[in-house]
């Protein structure tokens, strides 16, 4: 199954949490911070949302940070994804 995102929407996945610190340390599941970095895997076609025209400026492949708790997580074949509204995208990371 594919997921295609509508209007301003962008389906990404996050990226994997270091488990370990720099020094070795192992972190328990409840210390580790929630990843803000993920990959953008579907793009909407943006056009008018709430009256305004939204133009869209990720593409598929980019690396982005989301707002901490932003989007809708979905589970899909066993894979967990996030959509999110572009405006909840912060920065690509390049």
């Amino acid at each position: 199954m594919k997921l295609r995102p509508l209007a301003d929407r962008v389906v990404v996945k996050l990226t994997e949490v270091e488990e370990t610190t720099s020094s070795g340390i192992i972190l328990a599941a409840s210390a580790q911070e929630k990843p803000q970095i993920a990959e953008v895997l579907a793009v909407g076609p943006g056009g008018m949302v709430d009256g305004k025209e939204v133009e869209m400026f990720v593409n598929v492949g980019d690396k982005v940070i989301t707002s901490k708790y932003s989007g809708t997580e979905v589970k899909l074949d066993n894979e967990e994804y996030i959509i999110v509204r572009q405006n909840d995208i912060l920065a690509v990371v390049e």
